[in-house]
């Protein structure tokens, strides 16, 4: 990923600490941009316009989900940023290309690719910009069936919306891309089984390209950034699970060795218990790793 995105002008970036230096609002770094807000935001990255590295990140939300398919609370981001140069057409066509191209790329099946556009609100008008630009990719590799959907905000909008919404910073429209881990999709899919298939996690989401050319001033978007930002985010487990034919990431050699000692030790089986026990040791691990110590308060407590 790395070596694609710097053959493509990018200067790779270290990933930055879990524990935030400037955002007092999150205890973790829960996504790649974060560190970066600043130069989203306007002021000059000493590296310059085209950036890119795998981030750490933690996110506790998706706890209670730990045990499916592709949930942990450890993961790697790998991202890749415009700082006012190039959009979404040079963003979604390097997607694609590193996704499906078996030589500059993860060689993934095209026909197993399904995306997701912005379908517009009071904040924004539908991306069909990003949509064309799709339909176009999938004619000229005569990748066929339909597999453009949009939907709303709370779907294709980062950072996503919520109630009572306090978020301040860039954000903007996004189109996220899906893999189908089951390869019964290729003829395509109406919007229904679209949807039933996410559901299902037979098909999961692994890369997400937001085009930031908003502001949100405590939840509510007040205008349009200076400069254009492209923003995106590829879940490298899943992308690991997609790559190595594997329907979940417990099963990928990111965590069998670890399933597989738990499993060896434990007095009775049980699949849930086992990825839940390896994820949050691999995720202890880590915040200990970059200097957090048990305790009652904050990321101790977390931890």
């Amino acid at each position: 990923f790395l070596d694609f995105f710097e053959k493509r002008g990018h200067s790779i970036i270290p990933s930055a600490s879990l524990i935030p230096e400037n955002d007092p609002s999150v205890l973790f770094t829960t996504a790649g941009m974060q560190p970066l807000v600043p130069y989203l935001l306007g002021e000059k990255h000493p590296n310059g316009t085209r950036l890119a590295n795998s981030q750490k990140c933690i996110r506790t939300q998706d706890i209670d989900d730990v045990g499916d398919n592709t949930h942990d609370t450890f993961f790697e981001m790998l991202g890749n940023w415009s700082l006012g140069d190039y959009f979404k057409k040079e963003a979604i066509e390097w997607s694609y290309e590193f996704l499906t191209s078996p030589t500059e790329g993860l060689g993934l099946n095209p026909e197993r690719l399904f995306v997701t556009c912005f379908e517009g609100d009071t904040n924004a008008p539908q991306d069909l910009e990003s949509a064309e630009i799709w339909r176009n990719i999938f004619n000229k590799n005569n990748v066929k069936g339909e597999r453009i959907y949009f939907r709303s905000a709370k779907s294709n909008w980062w950072p996503q919306p919520k109630e009572n919404d306090e978020y301040s910073g860039p954000t903007g429209p996004d189109t996220e891309m899906f893999y189908d881990l089951t390869g019964q999709f290729t003829k395509g899919m109406t919007p229904e089984e679209y949807v039933k298939a996410d559901d299902s996690q037979e098909i999961v989401e692994v890369w997400n390209d937001v085009f930031m050319e908003y502001l949100k001033k405590d939840g509510k978007v007040i205008g349009k950034l200076e400069r254009k930002n492209v923003d995106t985010g590829s879940g490298f487990e899943r992308l690991v699970m997609a790559v190595q034919g594997k329907t979940n990431i417990f099963d990928t050699d990111l965590f069998s060795p670890l399933i597989d000692v738990i499993r060896k030790n434990a007095r009775n089986q049980n699949i849930r218990s086992e990825r839940i026990v390896a994820d949050h040791i691999r995720t202890a691990n880590f915040i200990i790793a970059d200097g957090i110590v048990p305790s009652n308060t904050d990321r101790g407590y977390i931890l």
